[in-house]
């Protein structure tokens, strides 16, 4: 872990907040509507459901979000220490307009499938796409995807 740090993504404080107040508002606003005018039993137990999902995912966040990431020469990992991807493992970047990737970020598709990982706003990880990016800078972001491609272009970046 003492390699030197190539490029760092975090949250930014403003967004991190705004979606988290955001999913606190619906998880609160579905609870108060499902207990003071409560509807159709199916519907009430629904609302509780959601609400108590959307509160749930505010805190994932929350949790998420303390971290950043870190581009190494050889990896990319959070700040936490979870190792998101090895460079040698990364087959290509996608920062195109129809990807499916994170709002302001980009999408990593890999050669082998290092198993599924939700870090809500930062970070996402299914089958062989790792998706980063969400409530973070798109300066960030953007400057740690172009490492990346160099990286795996082999293209040296030492001036």
């Amino acid at each position: 872990m003492n390699e030197e740090v190539l490029a760092t993504v975090h949250a930014s404080p403003a967004r991190r907040w705004f979606a988290i107040a955001m999913l606190i508002f619906v998880g609160g606003l579905m609870l108060y509507v499902a207990m003071s005018t409560p509807p159709a039993l199916v519907w009430q137990v629904f609302l509780i459901v959601m609400g108590a999902a959307a509160l749930w995912l505010a805190e994932q966040m929350r949790r998420a979000t303390e971290h950043a990431l870190e581009l190494t020469e050889t990896e990319l990992r959070d700040t936490s220490g979870q190792v998101v991807v090895r460079i040698d493992d990364i087959a290509k970047v996608d920062r195109g307009l129809f990807a499916f990737k994170p709002s302001n970020g980009f999408l990593v598709i890999t050669r082998s499938r290092p198993g599924a990982v939700w870090r809500p706003g930062l970070w996402w990880r299914m089958g062989r796409r790792i998706g980063v990016g969400g409530v973070t800078p798109a300066a960030q972001t953007k400057f740690m995807a172009e490492i990346l491609t160099a990286k795996i272009m082999n293209v040296d970046l030492q001036p």
